[in-house]
């Protein structure tokens, strides 16, 4: 899975995860399958002290153990990471087939230094494709996509601006927003990510999409994400394996 080129690789992709032995093998095989001439590695984040899902992983697939929490894990993952661009995908995003041949073109033929792809939630519910639709319009009139839609940045910008933050929910956002505070062009490619549905199946879909934009608000309005993330909870391990990826 991860590349066997001695040259450092073009792309890292750091995946965080907490009991996803379900679907990451998936998540790695389709990222092999779309790889094409990129060279690349994987470095799997568990923020699971027993490191439940790395025992999931192919030979060769770099695993780590980190703090819960995907900044800390993201964090982590970027301190091994070797490629050029790092690529954070979390375990239940599938990528679109050129992902990777766009995001070194991003970087290395634009002035853009970050970017995200465009969204789409894997269910056939009509309901859930306007909310995809509606989060990549929000995406592209904000230019801070979240990191469901794989978020993409040169390892040396994302070093320099110090990493994710010590967030337990929107980091993401942080470092988006930090990157526009000090202009630097974001990219926002066309191609659309698939997003695992099971969030809006397990919660609804009507609370889930109204609690995100109410922590959202909220944090532009400046209340620590410390104080919201008891308003967003992880999935448990058995509500991961009820639903299909």
């Amino acid at each position: 899975m991860t590349s066997s080129s001695v040259v450092a690789p073009d792309i890292s992709v750091i995946v965080p995860v907490l009991h996803e032995g379900v679907t990451i093998a998936r998540t790695l095989e389709q990222i092999a399958a779309i790889a094409g001439s990129i060279a690349y590695e994987v470095i799997v984040v568990d923020g699971d002290p027993q490191g439940s899902t790395l025992q999931y992983l192919p030979q060769g697939t770099v695993g780590v153990v980190a703090k819960a929490g995907r900044g800390h894990q993201m964090n982590a993952g970027a301190e091994c990471a070797q490629g050029r661009i790092l690529l954070f995908l979390h375990a239940d995003t599938r990528l679109p087939s050129q992902a990777l041949q766009k995001i070194v073109y991003t970087i290395e033929k634009t002035k853009a230094v970050a970017g995200a792809f465009d969204f789409s939630i894997d269910s056939p519910r009509w309901i859930l494709g306007w909310i995809s639709r509606g989060a990549s319009l929000r995406t592209r009139l904000t230019r801070l996509p979240y990191g469901d839609q794989a978020i993409f940045i040169a390892r040396t910008t994302f070093h320099a601006l110090g990493g994710y933050p010590d967030f337990p929910i929107l980091e993401d956002v942080d470092l988006m927003r930090r990157l526009k505070r000090q202009r630097l062009p974001i990219a926002l490619i066309c191609d659309r990510v698939s997003v695992s549905a099971r969030r809006w199946e397990q919660e609804g879909i009507l609370f889930c999409t109204l609690r995100n934009w109410i922590l959202l608000s909220l944090y532009y309005l400046g209340v620590s994400p410390h104080h919201l993330a008891r308003w967003y909870r992880p999935l448990s391990p058995l509500q991961k394996t009820e639903q299909r990826i």
